[in-house]
């Protein structure tokens, strides 16, 4: 499976692994609650996807590498105990609790938060002094003489043996303990992780081009050659604090992260193209209605790399617009509850204090337990920070509630206005694509990525777009989604005969 497959099977799985019953205890038995076992390449994301379910749960995450630790570490380290058996005295071996161990109980007490995901990346290459010790692991859930807290699932991850060569593979007693996935690398998938990200437009576009290079792995005499997703993603970032400094991206720099010397080349000298590209078409004054006759027809007889790349970029501008806009909102819906505490409590200044204190501390055990995305982080400091500074505005002789309306009011009117010059972009961009390219491959490409995008398809469904709507049915998108619905619920019909 793809790793969005596989976040959406392990979410599952700890959410039924969490389960009580009416007297407070798990559905599944500690022992049965087999540790899943992520199997798949390097840098596909294994680890980015624990974070996602830890804070869509709102469950705390412990993550380690197995791959640096020793038995003395794993399990704890001996001492001797004086103890008394039956009027007799001796001296014990006892064992001080394992790292691992210890750091759960910290976090719990750090953050309030007492159910978690424990995740043990690179399992399959544990010391050969620890290897023994990790089928009573897995199968009991204790490291050493300790176990491992009720409401924390075991989450594990590995790469195959092809890419590690210090892998150890598992034999039957130990496999016949987790629950196997094995994770493939896979582009449609990443890129839509990517737009969300704001991945940079130049990475997009060139492997929208050449998706051969998104995962590669190969051994050559000159060494192992690879790419891989994170190598992307770290690009870049990189690239982005750069082009801030005006520091210029050269292949020195694409080599560090692409460890591939075809491909680095080819990205480099796509990178330049892209950023002419950019200048020539200037995007941002097309999306802002100046669309000369002259970029039309540059357009209509462009090349296919200059087609993916001028998509690319309008894409990538109205759909980070798109993303502001959603923050925004998303921000100010989470105030509605606040603010209507506030009215209905009548109290002053100290109230708002107190909300504002109570919200932070949460904010920073959350923060703690590693189980806040960055969405819900960036909505949660716009929260705070609203309330600060409406803190500065009142005093107990104040209206409290009226000035706190009057300041959302303004933050509303800020969003309305954010919304209104992206759907005026939006309208340019369909405007643009439909006198450049009709009904061409490039408006199927619009449609369909502003129709799967998580931020872009809840734009439309809450400030609409009329060209959307037009071009969505010219295209009969909904149709042909219906017609494949239909044909899955005919194939999953016909398997139960």
């Amino acid at each position: 499976m793809n790793i969005e497959q596989a976040k959406d099977y392990i979410k599952d799985s700890v959410k039924m692994y969490l389960k009580k019953d009416e007297y407070g205890d798990y559905r599944i038995p500690v022992v049965r609650q087999r540790p899943i076992f992520l199997l798949g390449a390097p840098g596909i994301g294994k680890t980015a996807i624990m974070e996602q379910i830890a804070s869509e749960l709102g469950i705390a995450l412990v993550s380690y590498s197995m791959s640096h630790h020793t038995r003395q570490s794993a399990l704890g380290l001996p001492f001797i105990k004086h103890k008394k058996y039956e009027g007799m005295e001796y001296d014990v071996s006892e064992y001080t609790m394992s790292e691992i161990i210890a750091s759960i109980y910290e976090i719990m007490n750090e953050s309030d938060i007492k159910e978690g995901i424990l995740f043990l990346d690179e399992i399959n290459c544990v010391s050969e002094t620890l290897a023994p010790s990790m089928l009573q692991f897995l199968q009991y859930k204790t490291f050493g003489r300790h176990k491992v807290p009720e409401g924390w699932v075991i989450v594990t991850a590995g790469n195959p043996p092809e890419y590690n060569k210090s892998v150890r593979e598992f034999d039957v007693v130990t496999l016949d303990r987790l629950k196997v996935i094995n994770v493939e690398a896979d582009y449609p998938t990443w890129k839509k992780y990517a737009l969300e990200k704001r991945i940079h437009g130049s990475i997009i576009s060139f492997l929208d081009i050449n998706r051969d290079y998104f995962y590669y792995m190969e051994t050559t005499t000159g060494g192992r050659m690879y790419i891989t997703a994170r190598g992307w993603e770290d690009l870049s970032e990189i690239i982005c604090l750069y082009e801030e400094d005006n520091i210029k991206v050269s292949e020195e720099l694409v080599e560090q992260y692409i460890r591939n010397d075809t491909v680095v080349k080819e990205f480099t000298a796509f990178y330049d193209l892209y950023n002419k590209y950019k200048n020539d078409y200037m995007i941002n004054e097309l999306l802002d209605g100046k669309i000369s006759d002259e970029l039309i027809s540059k357009a209509k007889e462009a090349e296919l790399d200059e087609k993916v790349s001028l998509m690319g970029m309008l894409l990538e501008t109205v759909l980070s617009d798109i993303k502001d806009v959603i923050d925004y909102s998303d921000y100010l819906s989470e105030l509605i509850p606040v603010l209507k505490t506030i009215k209905n409590s009548d109290k002053g200044f100290d109230y708002v204090k107190g909300i504002k204190d109570k919200r932070e501390e949460v904010y920073k055990k959350r923060l703690k337990a590693n189980s806040l995305d960055d969405d819900t982080r960036i909505k949660e400091r716009r929260v705070i920070d609203f309330l600060k500074k409406s803190c500065e505005l009142v005093s107990d002789n104040d209206k409290v509630f009226d000035i706190l309306k009057e300041k959302y009011e303004n933050e509303v009117l800020t969003m309305r206005n954010m919304a209104d010059k992206t759907s005026l972009r939006l309208h340019n961009l369909f405007d643009f694509t439909d006198r450049a390219f009709s009904e061409d491959n490039e408006m199927l490409i619009l449609v369909t990525e502003l129709t799967a995008g998580k931020y872009s398809s809840r734009y439309i469904s809450m400030f609409k777009s009329e060209d959307y709507d037009k071009y969505n049915s010219k295209l009969m998108l909904s149709e042909r989604q219906s017609a494949i619905n239909k044909e899955i619920e005919n194939i999953v019909f016909d398997s139960t005969l």
